[in-house]
Order: C-alpha cells, then structure tokens, then sequence
C-alpha cells in the first residue's frame, strides 16, 4: 500500500487530503446511503484508485455514538472521538476507503454480536443482514471502486466485540482487525474464549488500562489465547486510559492494517 501510494504521489503529485483542520476542529468530507435498513457513512481517498480498487476500512461505532460521527470532532471530545477522527483521516490520506455503518435506532444503540440470542444465534440477528449487504457493497461498486479482497475492520467499545465478529461469522472477508476497548464477538463483563476461528485474520488491540467499562482483563484473554494458538496479534495498551480511542490509534492502525 505504501509502495503504491509512493509511485502515485512521485506521478501525479501529492492529490490532497479529504480532512480539513481549523483550530480545534478536524473535519473529513463524507457521503451517506442506506443499507438493510441502516445509515452508512463513508468516503473515498482522493486521487485515482489502484487497479483493483481501494482497500477499505470499516468502522463499527460503539453505543450511543452514530458511525457518521467520525468524520469530525472537536479536540477534547469524549471518548476519545477526535483521535477517532485522526485515525479516519490518516486512513483516508493512506489510501483507505473509510465506511461507518450505523448500529440500532440510527446509531442510538449497541451493536448485538454479545447481547442474547444474537451472540449464540447470528444468522438471525439484524446486524448480520447489515454486514453482509456491507460485503455486497464494497464488492458491487456501490461505494465506488473497491477491492473486496482488501477489507479491514475496526471498532471500539460494542464495536470492538462486533469487529472480533467479522473473525467469527465472515470467514475470509477481512485482512486484518483492530479492536478498541473491546473484546471477544460472545464476551462481555466477562470473557471465556472459545475456540478460535483457523483463519482468524491478525489482530490489533487497543486499550486503557484503567478502562471501567471494559476492563483491561476482559481483552487479555483473547488476545492471549490467539497468541498461544498460532495467530498473528499485538497490543497498544496506554497507562492511565479509559473507555477511549487512543492517540496511538492514528498511527497503529493504518500501520496495522498496512502490514496485512
């Protein structure tokens, strides 16, 4: 990706950036369709595309907060959501295409991947029908020209247990995850890990260690037992922070997703 990224700006020079930063603000320009039912946000990298299409990021919000609102915020924001928007921007300015779903009630609530009976019954759960009309999307061109064979996810809080969902349900479909103050697609307070997926794609996670909602210790199990089992993942864990997007997030995570 950045090999790439290099040869396109030394040929047709550096093509801009789609975020803007005034004073305390940052602000990404963004688009909005609909799918099953949900709001989707989402934005192209300016420039033209690689052969096959961008790679793509999706974003899964955590409660409360609608995916669109990624696409801007305000230094000091809580939950981290300004280093959220730094992360969009530097994905977009990378070369990812950066897509934002909506969970429940217009982005008002959770996402089900660990509420009961979608945690053990998926398939019949309404944000499965979000993820594959998602699949189908960044495949089909209708959020421009994409790679489907260069899919990425990310998400915190209920989104980082939905990210860790693409792992379970989607075999195949994404290159690589990171998971902010989250963990494990079933868990939640707690977290027995199951068996993981033989094809579990590489994993970055993201957390505070003094996270009160989502403690630390509910993510080491599952970033432990993917270590001992074979897979490929790795942690940024930040002294003294919450329930938040870190600031590292800006830089791991297109790194991340780059490596993979």
């Amino acid at each position: 990706m950045r090999l790439a990224a290099l040869v396109a700006l030394a040929t047709c020079g550096d093509p801009g950036s789609r975020c803007e930063r005034t004073d305390a603000t940052l602000t990404c320009t963004s688009r909005t369709t609909t799918l099953a039912g949900r709001t989707v946000t989402y934005e192209l990298p300016l420039g033209a595309p690689p052969a096959a299409g961008w790679p793509s990021a999706i974003y899964y919000q955590g409660s409360l907060v609608p995916g669109g609102r990624s696409f801007a915020a305000t230094e000091g924001a809580p939950l981290g959501q300004f280093e959220l928007t730094e992360t969009v921007a530097a994905l977009l300015d990378g070369g990812y295409a950066v897509i934002a779903p909506d969970a429940e009630g217009d982005g008002t609530l959770a996402w089900e991947t660990n509420v009961p009976p979608c945690a053990s019954h998926w398939s019949s759960c309404s944000d499965d029908a979000v993820v594959l009309a998602l699949l189908a999307a960044t495949a089909d061109g209708t959020f421009g020209p994409l790679d489907p064979a260069r899919r990425y996810a990310m998400g915190i809080s209920s989104g980082g247990f939905m990210t860790s969902r693409m792992a379970v349900s989607y075999p195949g479909a994404f290159r690589a995850l990171a998971i902010a103050s989250g963990s494990y697609a079933t868990c939640s307070a707690t977290c027995s890990v199951p068996d993981l997926p033989a094809d579990h794609p590489p994993t970055l996670f993201l957390h505070g260690d003094a996270d009160p909602l989502v403690p630390l210790a509910t993510m080491t199990p599952y970033r432990d037992k993917l270590l001992a089992t074979g897979h490929v993942a790795d942690s940024v864990i930040r002294t003294g922070a919450g329930h938040e997007w870190l600031p590292e997030g800006k830089t791991a995570i297109p790194a991340w997703f780059d490596g993979h």
